[in-house]
């Protein structure tokens, strides 16, 4: 239990504490200062915040730490979710941190993944992230966000510090608090040795990477094809390099890796660092170097890596137009080579999904215009599409459309098409923009998950990173050109006819697991990456979490492995072995959820009542339409209430929010009854810099009478967050 006058556990009780320290901080001039006031400000608030739980915390090999084991630690809890670019985003910051001060020191940085999509929740594809983003601390699945409820956490990223003994000291909501995150840390770690309350030995902790088996791929991100001389270019993002190889999987060329870094020069000195989308043009290959915020030039035929745009530090420039290598970018995910409005087709523009600010740019390789632009110079760096607000907004000025973390891009440059294709991750969306006018589009987008295996027609993918549009030869009637997309919710290909605008599945099982054989029988683990070859007939697949190149042939509809292999080729990590998926778990409401109660309601056997959304969203902030905010009916103690009832509902627009039904069953078991309806909803900042979640409790009281009931006006459920 925890001492008498311990105040809220909640990161709700410490708020208006830290909130006067930051309001001090403004005002501190010098280093000391600052110090000096968060040194007083630990000394008063020490025992204000305990946290009152037993924390678990599985690192992914098995090893397993309790609250015991946090004790007479600095313990930072990183509430994240993998999918998330903001939570990306802190993971350097964290990585400094952990260089700075270790566990001998007395810090303990523990991650505590809380998933927003139901995918995020599975212990593999958690792993599978930990490995990618070279996590080095332990992390929690917090599967049915316990630990995220117990804090009363609502945004991601949220860092959480805590003392020596479970008291709660600091809280940082989103990203781009380095500053504050190494003050805080530095001076509580020395407030408390000062007391002598750091213990100095050493958390135990055996890495799952260094376990695993060497491989020739690790977590490839992006795969293309060489148009001239039919090789393949793969981004090995796990290893941090670029491989060159040809068609029977024998490495030309291995630039980079294996370990991240950010060096121009020839290839043998050349390092990346998480390198994701690649495009090719004669013997020129274009790169986003994700994690150096860079886009990078591979020269073939001279052996040459250099920078093209970017600075090497996250950018947060919305608006750019500086010469590439001046210009500040975050986050580059995906590049693809294209043209100007100029009649003549040229490959004189490197379009990038800069998934850091949720928008499109475009890099101008030789002197062109842009739509609604005046004329540009070779090398400048600018935004095509998007705000840089991270939102699902479709507009005919691109300026003002949004984007949600954008992962991959296609060209259709031809007529009647004439646009980008977008892999908008987190609006769950395909986008186009238009290359004659910039407008914005959503031609398809998931809206719901269907009962059966098969994805509803017009419904596309959920979190995608990948999407290829082309001419599918032998595989589509009169080669019509389709759009392919890889949905990570159903773990399956999925082809759309963006003229009918009807989804159907093309290969995979619905497994996240390895197994190559008929398009109907294979599976595959969230790939990344994929591209068209061989006139249509054969599809390139990155399978990330599975580290391999997967070759779908579209005329016999079989997949196979492309073998990567070079004579004396060295690398490090590999691949880990895919266990049972964990069962998914509906979420609980936080601790801090509101709870209305709604005054009692007369209703009949038979009769249908109807409950009306009436939710408000604070100012300034807008429903994420891609995650999952949804709604669930609940009866406890009345389970017979639901019976044939539908239990669940997304809820897609604060504009437009659903009508909840619920006919009271024929044969009643009381005669009276609560019917509890608890609503999700997730939604993020104007400046994108953090996600949030909020919760609220709804419970109807039922007086249920054999008196036939005149129709009754829905109940409205209104709250204002």
């Amino acid at each position: 239990m925890a001492a008498p006058g311990v105040r809220s556990r909640s990161l709700a009780g410490l708020l208006p504490a830290q909130t006067s320290l930051e309001y001090a901080l403004l005002d501190a001039v010098t280093q000391e200062e600052k110090n000096s006031l968060v040194y007083q400000y630990c000394r008063s608030h020490d025992n204000l915040f305990r946290v009152n739980f037993r924390v678990r915390m599985a690192e992914h090999r098995g090893a397993y730490f309790f609250y015991k084991d946090l004790g007479g630690k600095v313990v930072l809890l990183d509430f994240f979710t993998y999918c998330c670019i903001n939570c990306i985003h802190l993971l350097p910051d964290l990585h400094a941190l952990e260089h700075t001060y270790s566990d001998k020191d007395g810090l303990l940085i523990v991650g505590v993944h809380s998933a927003k999509f139901p995918n995020e929740k599975v212990l593999d594809n958690i792993k599978s992230a930990v490995l990618r983003y070279d996590i080095t601390h332990p992390v929690v699945n917090d599967a049915d966000a316990s630990l995220w409820q117990e804090l009363e956490v609502s945004c991601w990223p949220t860092v959480v510090i805590l003392g020596p003994r479970g008291n709660m000291l600091f809280s940082l909501i989103g990203e781009g608090h380095k500053e504050k995150l190494f003050l805080y840390t530095s001076i509580a770690l020395k407030y408390y040795k000062d007391r002598g309350q750091i213990r100095a030995n050493k958390i135990g902790i055996k890495l799952y990477k260094d376990s695993l088996p060497p491989s020739p791929l690790l977590f490839p991100g992006k795969v293309t094809v060489d148009p001239l001389s039919k090789r393949l270019v793969i981004a090995d993002t796990g290893h941090h390099r670029i491989l060159v190889v040809w068609k029977n999987g024998q490495i030309q060329y291995s630039i980079g890796g294996p370990n991240p870094g950010r060096k121009d020069g020839i290839f043998s000195e050349s390092t990346f660092n998480s390198p994701q989308g690649v495009a090719i043009m004669n013997n020129i290959i274009y790169v986003a170097d994700t994690e150096n915020h860079l886009i990078r030039k591979i020269d073939l035929e001279a052996e040459m890596v250099s920078t093209v745009a970017g600075i090497g530090i996250q950018g947060t420039d919305k608006e750019g137009g500086a010469k590439g290598e001046q210009q500040p970018i975050s986050s580059p995910w995906d590049v693809i080579l294209g043209s100007s409005g100029s009649e003549v087709q040229s490959d004189d523009i490197l379009w990038i999904a800069m998934a850091g600010t949720h928008q499109i740019w475009a890099l101008l390789l030789d002197c062109g215009r842009l739509p609604k632009k005046n004329d540009l110079k070779k090398g400048t760096c600018l935004r095509f599409a998007g705000s840089g607000n991270e939102e699902n907004r479709n507009n005919a000025y691109p300026h003002k459309a949004g984007f949600a973390q954008p992962s991959g891009l296609s060209l259709a440059s031809e007529d009647p098409w004439s646009c980008l294709f977008v892999a908008d991750s987190e609006s769950s969306t395909v986008r186009t923009v238009s290359l004659k006018d910039g407008a914005v589009k959503a031609p398809c987008r998931r809206r719901k998950r269907s009962h059966g295996n098969e994805i509803p027609p017009a419904q596309c993918a959920q979190t995608l990173t990948n999407i290829h549009f082309s001419e599918l030869g032998h595989f589509a009637k009169d080669k019509c050109k389709l759009v392919i997309v890889f949905d990570n919710l159903s773990q399956k290909f999925i082809f759309v006819d963006p003229k009918t605008k009807q989804c159907s599945t093309l290969a995979g099982t619905g497994d996240a697991s390895n197994v190559s054989s008929s398009f109907t029988e294979s599976t595959f683990n969230e790939p990344g990456g994929l591209c068209i070859g061989e006139n249509g007939q054969l599809l390139y697949v990155a399978d990330t979490n599975n580290h391999q190149i997967k070759v779908m042939d579209l005329e016999t509809k079989t997949i196979s492995v492309l073998r990567v292999f070079s004579s004396g080729n060295a690398v490090v990590d590999g691949p880990f072995m895919v266990e049972k998926v964990e069962k998914q778990t509906v979420p609980k409401l936080p601790k801090s959820a509101p709870a209305v109660q709604l005054s009692p309601v007369a209703a009949s056997p038979g009769q249908t009542l109807q409950f009306q959304l009436r939710l408000n969203l604070p100012s300034g902030t807008k429903l994420t339409e891609g995650a999952p905010s949804c709604w669930f009916l609940t009866a406890e103690g009345n389970e017979w209430l639901l019976q044939g009832q539908v239990p669940s509902g997304e809820i897609e627009s604060i504009a437009n929010q659903p009508t909840i039904s619920l006919q009271i069953p024929g044969d009643c078991l009381s005669p009276e009854a609560v019917i509890s309806v608890s609503v999700f909803l997730y939604y993020c900042s104007a400046d994108s810099s953090a996600c949030m979640m909020k919760g609220v409790l709804f419970s109807q009281p039922l007086q249920i009478t054999d008196a036939r009931q005149g129709c009754t006006a829905p109940v409205e459920l209104k709250y204002a967050f």
